[in-house]
């Protein structure tokens, strides 16, 4: 059975590139009618909160990326440290001493002398005793001791890929304070859980290696890797800096709807076009992680505003009705005024702006130059209420009485009524107005 995971740490909030890589392997699951499973790495205690716990949950219930399973890895120590003496016992742990400060002298050591700043072992070639002087003076960190071979795998997105671990250093996988590294306690949880693939960004390509070369000391094999490019601005820049701005968070109060963003990262960066899908459905239909590419992938955050104005345009008035009515909208008049609106918002809340035009709880804009002819058009104007003949009816005296067309004609008319230049069709907005705007017009 397909296996995956989703695997953040609970020291903050997800951010767009979190999500895509979520989505990744969500819809990788549900496709193969698989397990999904949610895994919190917070074995970090003193940065992993709580509330980053209950936010984590609630955007992906947002996203409706339902889980299977959740793990945490603070409930798993046990666990890690089985298995960490087991490599302890095989050789493959080795315990090492030097302190930050060391290690910084022996990297520029080694880049000044045209090497590459791995480390050098020299924690290998203590003696008990010798461990046992410096156990006195500091505790002791653990690393893992690579083969410093060529590492191969298949990769369902890079393509064939070889790493050597020899331009690697060992990785320290236990801190001197006992906290178990995410490259360590990641391997046994995916051997614990039955991971099959493992879909994530492609900069954790060397650290793949790395757990590759893992999994074999614990005598398991690898599952298969996918790792997809990483999220980069318009220009090719960076994204890091502006994660706290593209927050799931924070996209969803500025109005973007679910639904875009999962349109978006679906397919963004593959070869099949970003267009608006309504529901999970639809988007597995088409999804393929074999359709990406290894390039990075530029992300356009007013993508995802055209494509929440798409999700209005064409989602079903049973499915939004619900909200619209939320927003203080009659139940009586709801799907009227929704579709009269639709193709003029890009947030929802903006109907809020529509409803007080139709009861007049605005301030007409007439310019000073228009200001006779939009009296005129005013007492030509029928009797109240309006119907969807009125419009035509209306403007067809106007024209018939004034020397005005097309934009000079329209234009003003629309300015007086809804103190707007542009939105709904003004045949549906006379017969939605819920109040006559004579009144307003004539002051």
């Amino acid at each position: 059975m397909t296996t995956t995971r989703f695997a953040p740490s609970p020291t903050g909030i997800l951010h767009i590139g979190n999500i895509r890589t979520a989505l990744f392997n969500f819809l990788l699951a549900r496709r193969d009618n698989g397990k999904f499973i949610l895994r919190l790495d917070d074995t970090d205690q003193i940065r992993s909160k709580q509330e980053f716990v209950d936010a984590i949950y609630q955007d992906l219930e947002w996203l409706g990326l339902e889980w299977d399973q959740v793990e945490r890895q603070s409930d798993r120590l046990d666990r890690y440290r089985e298995k960490a003496s087991h490599l302890i016992q095989s050789g493959d742990f080795y315990e090492c001493f030097e302190s930050p400060e060391e290690l910084d002298l022996k990297r520029k050591l080694q880049l000044k002398l045209g090497k590459p700043p791995v480390y050098d072992r020299e924690s290998l070639e203590l003696s008990e005793e010798e461990k046992k002087v410096k156990r006195q003076k500091a505790q002791g960190y653990w690393r893992f001791k690579l083969a410093q071979k060529e590492v191969f795998w298949k990769d369902g997105i890079q393509g064939e890929v070889t790493i050597n671990t020899t331009n690697v250093s060992d990785p320290v996988l236990i801190r001197a304070d006992g906290l178990f590294l995410y490259t360590f306690a990641s391997v046994v949880d995916d051997l614990d859980f039955g991971i099959t693939h493992v879909v994530r960004g492609d900069d954790h390509l060397t650290n793949t290696a790395t757990q590759i070369e893992i999994m074999a000391a614990l005598g398991f094999t690898h599952p298969e890797f996918f790792h997809h490019s990483l999220l980069v601005g318009k220009k090719g820049e960076p994204l890091a800096k502006r994660l706290g701005d593209l927050s799931i968070r924070e996209l969803r109060e500025n109005g973007i709807e679910p639904e875009a963003i999962l349109s978006q990262l679906a397919f963004l960066g593959s070869s099949i076009p970003v267009n608006l899908k309504l529901n999970l459905e639809e988007i597995l239909a088409t999804f393929s992680l074999e359709s990406f590419s290894g390039n990075p992938t530029k992300f356009d955050e007013q993508q995802l505003v055209g494509l929440t104005s798409d999700y209005y345009r064409n989602v079903p008035y049973d499915r939004i009705e619900g909200r619209v009515i939320e927003l203080g909208i009659p139940k009586s008049e709801g799907k009227r005024f929704w579709d009269a609106v639709k193709g003029n918002i890009k947030t929802i809340t903006e109907i809020n702006e529509w409803w007080k035009v139709l009861n007049q709880e605005i301030d007409p804009i007439i310019k000073p130059e228009d200001r006779e002819f939009v009296e005129l058009a005013i007492s030509l104007l029928p009797e109240f209420p309006f119907d969807l003949n009125t419009w035509k009816n209306w403007v067809e005296d106007v024209k018939s009485k004034t020397d005005r067309k097309g934009g000079r004609l329209f234009l003003p008319l629309r300015l007086a009524i809804t103190g707007k230049s542009s939105g709904p069709e003004m045949q549906s907005v006379l017969a939605l107005l819920r109040v006559p705007p004579i009144t307003k017009m004539q002051r």
